[in-house]
């Protein structure tokens, strides 16, 4: 594969900060929020993120919002696929821009034969394969090693923004040697995300993106389709897929394939960016990674639990349910706060630590349940790369003084604006 160096892209980065900046809100208390209402009005009705001025993945429907804050509720919520269902997702999430196949937005056996379809394309045996042949050495030789002779950066824009939809692309099988189509397909995806903002302007842009997407990767999918799909890639994949009988078709993978651009490679990376924000806010974390890279997981895990990048999961009620002694009428959509059930105190000792030692728990970073995160493992792998490779090749790594330092923020996306960071020039 070709590991030609990727440089920044305007367009790239200003739609990153821009979906940020939409989904940030006012979380200036947001921690100190969430407890009260745990401990006072652990179900509320109304969407939170509305009141603190962030874009909301409940969208504007019309229907009862109920947020609910505490643990045990986001979790029922999210194991019962059959009384709080994902459908609602179709309306309000990246399903509003397909026309059917989105595995979050599907329930039943429609969802379990589609997953039975995909999870094997996603296993962990997979991801080491790919993180050899695909994962590491792409991060390595157009992200980080162009970077080493310079002795700073800023990781975010040079670094998180890039390589989670390069990787993506990477593992699909499309052609490396236009760097020009990869950006647009990155720029493409990230308007995508855009469309989630109550702003007919912003959705017909995300619609139309969309819509540009669906060409090319079409014609990939078919072309690997008439070479025999023997790859290892992705889309090969894919089409070799059979679940009970049942495949995909050209149009189905395509869409499965638009779907993932824009979601695989912006919570990646964010999360890429919390992680290396936590690592330099807990220097002696920094120092047992830097000696011992077996903690790289737990470090990312304790990462995901502190910080989720997508803090809110949204289902819809198939019936009245009563949670917490409040009647929610059937119909109505339930805002589940994973940010606020991830510090709860009456599952997590001493919550709003980062502790990379503490006892392991269900946590809500990736989902839960049937709806877990399909490429969970991917994103894992990614950023387990990208942080050993910068520590690896980076002799000395450490904030940057002349910036400030990186603060994790945003109400229902989350993660720092910027990390500076220098080195020692090897």
């Amino acid at each position: 594969m070709s590991t030609a160096q990727m440089t920044p892209n305007k367009d790239l980065a200003e739609g990153f900060a821009q979906v940020g900046a939409l989904f940030a809100g006012d979380d200036r208390n947001i921690e100190e929020i969430y407890r009260d209402h745990r401990a006072n009005m652990p179900v509320m009705q109304g969407d939170i993120c509305a009141e603190l001025g962030a874009a909301s993945f409940a969208g504007d429907t019309g229907r009862p919002i109920y947020t609910i804050f505490r643990h045990a509720d986001v979790m029922k919520v999210l194991r019962d696929t059959k009384t709080y269902t994902s459908g609602i997702l179709m309306e309000t999430g990246l399903g509003q821009f397909l026309d059917g196949l989105m595995i979050t937005g599907l329930d039943g056996d429609e969802h379990r034969q589609l997953r039975g379809i995909l999870q094997p394309s996603f296993t962990p045996a997979v991801m080491e394969e790919w993180r050899e042949t695909y994962i590491r050495p792409l991060i390595q030789k157009s992200f980080i090693e162009p970077l080493v002779p310079q002795g700073k950066a800023e990781l975010v824009s040079t670094v998180g923004v890039m390589f989670p939809i390069h990787v993506v692309y990477a593992v699909l099988g499309f052609p490396d040697d236009d760097p020009a189509a990869l950006e647009t397909f990155a720029t493409k995806a990230l308007k995508v995300l855009g469309g989630m903002a109550n702003d007919p302007e912003a959705k017909r842009a995300a619609f139309q993106a969309f819509q540009e997407l669906y060409d090319p990767t079409l014609a990939a999918v078919q072309a690997r389709r008439a070479s025999g799909a023997e790859g290892s890639d992705l889309i090969s994949r894919l089409i070799r897929a059979e679940f009970e009988g049942r495949t995909l078709n050209d149009h189905q993978i395509t869409n499965f394939v638009r779907m993932m651009l824009p979601a695989a490679s912006e919570t990646t990376s964010r999360t890429f960016a919390i992680m290396m924000t936590h690592l330099f806010d807990h220097p002696e974390v920094l120092e047992r990674l830097r000696a011992d890279r077996s903690l790289m997981r737990k470090v990312l895990d304790e990462s995901v639990r502190h910080d989720a990048v997508a803090t809110f999961k949204v289902r819809e009620t198939q019936t009245e349910v009563t949670l917490q002694d409040v009647t929610i009428p059937k119909g109505a959509i339930i805002s589940a706060c994973v940010g606020s059930a991830n510090r709860d105190e009456t599952v997590f000792e001493n919550p709003d630590v980062f502790d990379i030692d503490r006892k392991q728990m269900a946590a809500f970073g990736f989902g839960f349940g049937a709806h877990m995160c399909v490429g969970m493992w991917l994103a894992k792998v990614e950023i387990e790369e990208a942080v050993g490779l910068l520590l690896d090749l980076m002799p000395n790594l450490r904030l940057d003084p002349d910036y400030p330092r990186p603060v994790v923020r945003g109400v229902s996306l989350r993660g720092p604006d910027a990390v500076h960071v220098v080195w020692d020039v090897p």
